[in-house]
């Protein structure tokens, strides 16, 4: 039979090419016309420890993962320990020969046992057991009657760097798997049938949806000191910085990797600084200074679980709460968190043109599960026209009409004081950590700081009128059940939802794209519409949940929080719902 869900994982260890074999094999769905979601498991060790990339093809868009497995590729013995449990009747396991498989343990679970000679096939075919990955997707091909060539067409453009050879032997390895386990006869109930005709779709995942967006929006200075997750978009982008004028700075530590960064915002760049939680921590004095100079600064702060080191390589939505409330005293930030891959790309686009426009530090919070999860996404999704908006920047011109002495700091309704770019004769002034007054000199006078702090929090409220987004409806406007969300558990609630909706429990989901400063009455009216409220996180106390209670005073007790470093599956949702286990 065709099933139009199919959900395959490849185990072993690190160091076996677990993430690029997956990534390949996404790409080789996507160009088949199908729609691929892919997601990595990694742990935080270069060699050794079990490894995973977990791919869910559908012929429909999918958003997320999902538990349950039809098709385990064992890699290594433990790769079937790990999953066994998720291994659903009827599924399959693809197995090295030469490994020690205890088949009966599969086959008293109604699971099939395919046993594949994967290392001797790449050490045959290929020369070298290190293409052990590839072998095992040809018997993949040859299990779910996949057409080799859209693998074959991968293979040649993610080797072809490499050389002719090792595109040859990729090539032969891959065939050779497909046709041994043709040869076997193996049977299986499940196919993956290309979809033909279909429009070319990129494969993308969080992160590189934030570099891509950041390119488009202006981008041109990033400074970071990597760290798991957000190295990816350090990446994107120092390998697109030459074609795309992007200086490059890796310095020696968190605090240098913003601070070189509120420079460049100083002296007019576009800069950008990519961290997580442990090296945001380390950022927030300077933080607190990007906010009182008023220098523009885009922050992509990648989430992962804490607190400390915690579990770096895992996902969690915890820093919320701390980005809202970071540096000692008060100054103003805003935060956007994006859901999709889509969501990421703009994300990173419009970023730059907010923290130009109010003067302050925007910070992108994304999250492992986002950043690490590669969707097949076309093309028009993404907005590549590029209108950069500079906000209140002075011209040469500007200035020289100006009446008076130019004031950095000026006094304005809207919190927003006229910027010029230091270096220009008609604009000389200076700018401080310490309290200043509107031309940038240190003072304690009580009624200049209290004005001075008005006019800096000021933006949030203009920023509310002008730009911040209300959360975004999915499901019908009517329903019994409502969830409410933000970050990478949309794929898991939207598809919670469509079963739900499918069943007869009317069901829909508000997802904030915008944190802060928060759309509070939009929220509100949201809330307040709804018959029933559930609060979905990554977090233990339900973050977004209490800071929702603090800006409109409406209590949100019912809550979905999961805190064990995994991302939510649309099973997880439905399984805390008492009313629908009673339905079902």
């Amino acid at each position: 039979m065709v099933k139009n869900d199919m959900k395959i994982l490849i185990g072993g260890d690190a160091g076996q090419g677990i993430q690029s074999t997956g990534k390949g094999f996404v790409q080789s769905l996507a160009r088949a016309g199908l729609f691929p979601f892919g997601r990595q498991d990694y742990r935080s060790r270069i060699r050794g420890g079990h490894n995973f990339f977990e791919i869910r093809v559908s012929d429909e868009e999918i958003y997320t993962h999902s538990s349950g497995l039809d098709l385990l590729i064992a890699l290594t013995e433990d790769s079937v320990d790990e999953h066994l449990e998720e291994l659903v009747p009827g599924s399959g396991v693809i197995y090295d020969e030469d490994s020690d498989m205890d088949v009966e343990k599969l086959e008293n679970r109604d699971i099939n046992a395919y046993q594949v000679p994967i290392t001797s096939i790449a050490t045959e075919e290929g020369g070298a057991k290190v293409m052990a990955n590839t072998a095992a997707i040809g018997a993949i091909s040859g299990l779910t009657g996949f057409d080799i060539s859209y693998l074959n067409e991968i293979i040649e453009e993610n080797f072809g760097v490499k050389g002719g050879n090792v595109v040859e032997n990729n090539l032969n390895v891959a065939k050779a798997g497909k046709e041994y386990v043709e040869s076997k006869g193996y049977e299986f109930d499940y196919e993956i049938s290309a979809r033909e005709d279909q429009p070319e779709r990129m494969v993308i995942n969080g992160n590189e949806a934030i570099a891509f967006g950041a390119a488009v929006g202006g981008c041109n200075f990033v400074s970071a000191y990597p760290m798991t997750p957000s190295t990816s978009i350090l990446e994107w982008l120092a390998k697109h910085s030459e074609e795309m004028d992007i200086v490059i700075k890796q310095p020696e530590s968190e605090l240098a990797a913003i601070s070189i960064a509120i420079g460049a915002g100083h002296v007019g760049a576009r800069p950008l600084v990519t961290t997580s939680g442990g090296g945001f921590s380390l950022m927030t004095e300077a933080f607190g200074l990007a906010g009182t100079t008023e220098t523009s600064l885009v922050i992509a702060e990648v989430q992962r679980p804490g607190p400390s080191t915690g579990l770096p390589t895992r996902t969690e939505q915890g820093d919320l709460s701390s980005i809202i409330h970071a540096s000692q005293g008060e100054s103003p930030r805003m935060i956007i968190s994006p859901a999709t891959i889509e969501e990421a790309f703009q994300a990173g686009k419009r970023a730059f043109d907010l923290a130009e426009e109010y003067q302050l530090p925007v910070v992108i919070l994304n999250d492992q599960h986002l950043a690490d999860s590669y969707r097949a996404v076309h093309p028009d999704r993404f907005d590549t026209e590029v209108d950069i908006d500079r906000g209140e920047l002075l011209t040469e011109e500007d200035l020289k009409e100006l009446d008076g002495e130019y004031l950095r700091h000026e006094f304005t309704d809207s919190g927003i004081s006229p910027r010029a770019v230091p270096g220009n004769k008609y604009a000389t002034y200076k700018t401080t950590g310490n309290e200043h007054d509107q031309n940038g000199d240190v003072t304690e006078d009580p009624e200049i700081r209290t004005k001075m702090m008005d006019k800096r929090m000021k933006k949030l409220d203009t920023a509310l009128e002008r730009d911040v987004e209300g959360p975004k409806r999915y499901g019908p406007e009517d329903a019994e059940l409502t969830f409410l969300g933000w970050g990478s558990p949309y794929g898991a609630v939207r598809e919670a939802v469509d079963k739900l909706n499918h069943d007869g429990i009317s069901s829909n989901f508000y997802h904030l794209h915008d944190i802060y400063p928060l759309p509070a009455e939009e929220v509100k009216n949201a809330i307040e519409s709804s018959e029933r409220v559930i609060v979905v996180e990554n977090n233990f106390s339900g973050q977004l949940a209490d800071f929702i209670t603090r800006e409109t005073g409406i209590q949100l007790p019912e809550r979905i929080l999961k805190y064990d470093g995994r991302p939510f599956t649309p099973e997880d949702v439905l399984s805390e719902l008492d009313d629908y286990e009673e339905v079902n």
